[in-house]
């Protein structure tokens, strides 16, 4: 299996090339430049002229792509027109922001999904399994932005159970338990929100396979022999109907650090999703060729987690 993730590691490097240099033509492709927010009634325009140039905005292509990947490879990723500060002291305190609310998102989704999923297929056509249904088809059919701004209309304006927006309060000394406090407060209620949502096919892969695994041979089988209908769920239905959920538990994990967009916007909560969307609208080049870079990785990195998690689950797996 190592020498499987080595190659597969291996893979990711010419897949990696080709993503930026897409993303680099495309960038450039668009109109105007990270140099375009400052012109200004008082700013003269030759001095954004002199700044293009020495930014080396008018050499050909190629070489500003090789320039930026041997930068890249030193570690250094540009620097932020908007905060003129290296793009990766901007990134990392959001990074990390938006890893702890996926990583809380995805504890809260599996603690909903997994029981309701089971339950729902094991009482099937029950008034649990039909509520379930009902609760499925309304999250899967209601837009995310909706949902969000509902439950900062109730949870946070008329209940006041928790902040509506931002990540931290203002008021709190960095580095103190008020602090942390503070951060796991205002991110409880984006991550319900993302988590919620996130069940729905959870909870339709598992209830189905569930309700698959009953009529399964080996189930008939295991119950002739007379093994009791509890050890046949604990032993056999439940760990067959969680092989679905395995294979796109890696997705999963990269699709709520990348998809937290819109929540992050909403929520005016400071992750990679809202840095990404203001890095578009101020023509933040170097920030958001590099976060779609990092998207990218995860994204192959999600891939790799799903066969190995896989392996884990079914040992008759092996990744070829």
């Amino acid at each position: 299996m190592w020498k499987t993730i080595l190659r597969r590691v291996l893979l990711m490097i010419p897949q990696l090339f080709v993503l930026s240099l897409l993303v680099f033509i495309i960038a450039k492709m668009m109109p105007g430049d990270a140099l375009t927010g400052l012109i200004g009634p008082n700013v003269d325009l030759k001095v954004i002229e002199e700044l293009r140039i020495e930014a080396g905005y008018y050499d050909p292509w190629y070489v500003q792509y090789i320039r930026w990947v041997k930068n890249a490879l030193q570690g250094d990723l540009g620097i932020s027109y908007k905060y003129k500060l290296p793009v990766l002291t901007v990134i990392g305190p959001r990074a990390w922001n938006s890893f702890v609310l996926s990583f809380l998102s995805l504890i809260i989704m599996y603690a909903i999904a997994l029981p309701i999923g089971i339950f729902a297929g094991k009482n099937q056509n029950s008034k649990f399994d039909k509520g379930v249904i009902l609760f499925n088809f309304i999250t899967y059919a209601i837009p995310s932005f909706v949902f969000y701004l509902f439950a900062i209309l109730i949870f946070g304006y008329k209940l006041k159970w928790f902040p509506t927006i931002g990540s931290v309060a203002t008021d709190v000394a960095k580095g103190s338990f008020d602090y942390y406090m503070s951060k796991f407060h205002h991110m409880i209620l984006p991550a319900l929100c993302i988590a919620i949502l996130g069940t729905t096919s959870t909870i339709q892969y598992l209830r189905n396979e569930v309700i698959d695994a009953k009529t399964s041979d080996y189930v008939k089988t295991a119950r002739s022999k007379g093994v009791p209908m509890r050890k046949v769920y604990t032993h056999h239905i439940f760990r067959n109907s969680l092989l679905p959920i395995a294979a796109f538990f890696g997705f999963q994990i990269s699709g709520l650090m990348g998809g937290a967009i819109i929540a992050e916007t909403i929520f005016n909560y400071q992750g990679m999703g809202k840095f990404f969307m203001e890095s578009i609208v101020t023509r933040d080049y170097s920030v958001a060729t590099t976060l779609i870079l990092l998207y990218g990785l995860l994204f192959l990195l999600g891939s790799l987690l799903s066969d190995i998690t896989m392996t884990i689950v079914d040992p008759r797996i092996r990744i070829e």
